[in-house]
Parts: C-alpha cells; structure tokens; sequence
C-alpha cells in the first residue's frame, strides 16, 4: 500500500457507551467504498475507526485519541506511507484535532461539529494543521453542526498555513444529502491529489489558491465531479 485514509464516523459530545456498529454505516462506509475504487490502482488502503466510546468526553477528546491510535496502526501495518483522516460530525473534529501525528499528510472534515468559541480566545488549536493540505466541507443550512464555527477554524488555520480551504454547501443540511454525489467526488478529487500528488480539480485549486474568505467560502457547484477524469 502507498496511502490510507482513516474514516472516522460522526459521534457525541458527551458519552461513555460504547458505539454501535451501526455507528459506521451509511455515509462513512460508501464514502470509504468510493476512495477504495478511486485508489485501486495507486494502492490506497481505506478503513473506518471504531472508536472506543462514542462521546468526545471533553478535555479526554476520545475521538481523537482513538484517530492518532489508528494512524499509529496505519503505519504499523503498512510503514512509512501518507495518512489522510477523513471524519464526519463529531468525526470531522477528530481528524482535525488529531492533524499532528507525523504521518498524517491532509485531512477532511465534512460538517465537523465544533463547539461555541470565544473569538478571542478560541478552543479549537489550528497548530497542529501546519504543513498538512486541509479541506473541509460544510452545508450552509446544518442545524447541528454551525457552520460558521468550522469558517472560523478554517480562517484562523490559514494564517499558517496556505494549503487550506473551505466548501460550502448553499441550502444543503449536516447530511449533506441534497448534493451527496457533488461532496463524495470533491472528497475523492481531494484525497486522491493530497496522498498521491495527482493535480486537484480547478474549483480545488482555486480554492486554495484564494485569500480569505474567498477561498473559504467556496460554493460547491451543482453537478461537480461529472467532468472529472482521472
């Protein structure tokens, strides 16, 4: 294998049960289906994360303890290859926060739940993204997840680091369901250039060629991914 990508499920804020298998299913898996044909032939290896709790917890930060652990399987099992974290929800925060293990090179947060921050003195480090090409991904219309927390994370990010951006999702809720086929072929373009160094799209491009917020606040066109060609 020459790269993996770790999906990391969605979770809770505050629980100590341990999750459900049915935790995995849904997005997170096809998502993980759909990276696993896009890379077949550069040898890309996709797993989800069963995480041991389903809840943040707090300064414990479960989930993201749980994704510095995979990716210190990752490089057990296949050596010294790129690690992309790729989460969803409650999981899009994990990957953002776990961003500083040495062998993660990117990472995807689709709809991360981030909690309320002071402007001034925000909760959420940014540090640990330096040096990594970061994408995330939300709909202007999520109830559950407020997107402007994950704008502000993405702005102060970029200060230090150019290779970010942000899509957003005009009408579209936290499942993203309006436009799933446009966020799973941004997600692939996304993954596939960071871990194998195949060129972005020109919308991804674009995107982190951009100064704030323009690059942040880069609407998903309708349709995207239909004139990819890898």
């Amino acid at each position: 294998m020459s790269g993996v990508v770790l999906l990391l499920p969605g979770g809770d804020e505050v629980s100590s049960r341990r999750p459900s298998p049915l935790l995995a299913t849904g997005s997170v898996r096809a998502l993980g289906r759909r990276m696993a044909r896009a890379g077949r032939d550069e040898g890309l290896a996709a797993h989800v994360v069963h995480y041991r709790y389903r809840g943040w917890n707090g300064s414990e930060a479960h989930l993201a303890r749980d994704a510095e652990w995979a990716a210190d399987e990752a490089v057990r099992r296949y050596g010294d290859v790129p690690v992309c974290l790729a989460g969803t929800g409650m999981g899009g925060r994990a990957a953002l926060r776990a961003a500083g293990h040495e062998a993660v090179n990117s990472v995807l947060a689709i709809a991360p739940w981030l909690p309320e921050d002071d402007v001034a003195a925000p909760t959420e480090p940014v540090r640990q993204l330096a040096g990594r090409q970061v994408l995330i991904v939300h709909g202007t219309n999520d109830e559950r997840s407020d997107p402007e927390l994950s704008f502000r994370l993405a702005a102060r990010a970029k200060k230090a680091n150019r290779a970010v951006c942000r899509f957003e999702v005009h009408s579209d809720g936290h499942g993203l369901r309006q436009y799933r086929e446009e966020v799973t072929a941004l997600a692939e373009d996304f993954v596939m250039g960071a871990l194998f160094g195949q060129s972005f799209s020109r919308p991804v491009e674009d995107a982190l060629a951009a100064p704030p917020p323009l690059g942040l606040r880069m609407p998903l066109a309708a349709g995207f991914g239909k004139s990819l060609r890898r």
